[in-house]
């Protein structure tokens, strides 16, 4: 991929120019940096739109860094909620860090990239420190920002920690000395505050890659309380399922968002192939990007195995379970056929839940676990008990 398709495809907005970023790009060798703060414990393919990003800096020969955000988190950042993260712990932050770097890896070249913390020089700020730097900042800016206005309005708490999350984010761009930052739409705010104290802190021009967000299964914004995630975790035959349930007008954005395709060869596809064929064609490549094209085969079976001759897949992943007996709702979550008891009781309403093909749809049933056993949750998703 050349600097000007890097700059394109699932490329939002550029901060300030595209044109003048292309310029540097031909200039030198940059500095590239993507912060993601450790919240949970799985990606979904949301989050491998910034990392397919990061990725092109890496094969473009750029100085890339990737930055885990243990001091960020604590704060908590604000972007897109309508109200406050809950508080998270160091052993959390520790072990998703762990579980992230193995997730990150299917998509990054981690031997190019140098991975940092930015706790490692946040949480040695001193106050002087903190009061130099929000020296350079507007609060009333800080306020202003839409979801805490709305937030405001409706009652809720706006936390002072909060606040602050914009200028701890902002000043990763300060200790990296960096040319460009990248993140999605959703960090626009942060990331500008950023590139302000890059300019009144170091005299310097920061640049701001934003790409595009991506929605979920349902059509709505991409987020593990909606149930609506493609994890870059799941099974292979998951993810071809979860593909091929995507709305019709989501497909074109997914070919450019978490494919390898030219924009060209995908206006191409469009043109040439039916809706079910194309579906096929992009559940197909993105198993094959995340798994391997041996797995996309087998997982293209199996989808034709259970929905073309309404049979059970031919390989399901097995699990052990030392407990005997379980609440339904613990089942679930605990073989990972769920994201959160919130979705297995939704499931379980909309009589999406079965064992050994029997329709469950009580939450408070508790469930006698027996070997062999085969859980089933929508018409994708299957696990059997090897107990």
């Amino acid at each position: 991929m050349d600097i000007k398709e890097s700059l394109t495809k699932n490329v939002d907005e550029v901060f300030p120019s595209k044109e003048k970023l292309a310029s540097l790009m031909r200039k030198k060798k940059i500095r590239v940096y993507l912060g993601v703060d450790p919240t949970g414990g799985n990606l979904h393919i949301g989050h491998a739109v910034v990392f397919r990003k990061l990725q092109e800096f890496v094969s473009l020969g750029h100085k890339v860094f990737l930055i885990f955000g243990t001091g960020t988190v604590l704060a908590g950042d604000p972007s897109l909620r309508d109200s406050g993260r809950p508080k998270i712990s160091e052993k959390e932050i520790k072990e998703n860090v762990k579980t992230w770097k193995e997730q990150v890896k299917k998509i990054i070249d981690l031997s190019k990239v140098e991975i940092k913390y930015n706790g490692e020089w946040l949480l040695k700020l001193k106050l002087k420190d903190i009061i130099n730097i929000g020296s350079n900042l507007s609060a009333v800016r800080l306020f202003q920002r839409e979801m805490f206005q709305r937030r405001i309005k409706k009652g809720d708490t706006v936390l002072f920690s909060e606040t602050m999350y914009p200028l701890l984010q902002g000043y990763d761009s300060v200790v990296l000395d960096a040319d460009l930052e990248i993140g999605g739409s959703d960090q626009v705010f942060n990331m500008l505050i950023g590139r302000e104290l890059q300019r009144k802190m170091k005299n310097r021009e920061k640049y701001v890659l934003t790409t595009h967000m991506a929605l979920g299964t349902n059509g709505e914004k991409m987020s593990k309380s909606s149930g609506n995630c493609i994890w870059i975790l799941d099974p292979p035959d998951q993810k071809f399922g979860k593909i091929m349930s995507i709305p019709d007008n989501l497909v074109i954005s997914y070919f450019k968002l978490f494919t390898n395709y030219s924009l060209l060869s995908i206006q191409k596809f469009k043109k040439e192939m039916s809706l079910v064929s194309l579906k096929r064609k992009l559940a197909f490549s993105i198993v094959e990007i995340f798994h391997s094209k041996k797995e996309a085969e087998e997982s293209e079976k199996n989808f034709n195995r259970i929905f073309k001759e309404k049979k059970e897949p031919s390989k399901i992943p097995k699990i052990f379970i030392k407990e005997k007996r379980m609440n339904i709702l613990d089942l679930l979550l605990k073989v990972n056929l769920v994201s959160s008891k919130a979705e297995a009781k939704r499931m379980l309403v909309q009589k999406g839940v079965r064992i050994n093909g029997k329709v469950k749809g009580d939450w408070t049933e508790n469930i006698q676990i027996k070997k062999g056993q085969v859980l089933q949750v929508g018409k994708r998703r299957f696990i059997r008990i090897a107990n």
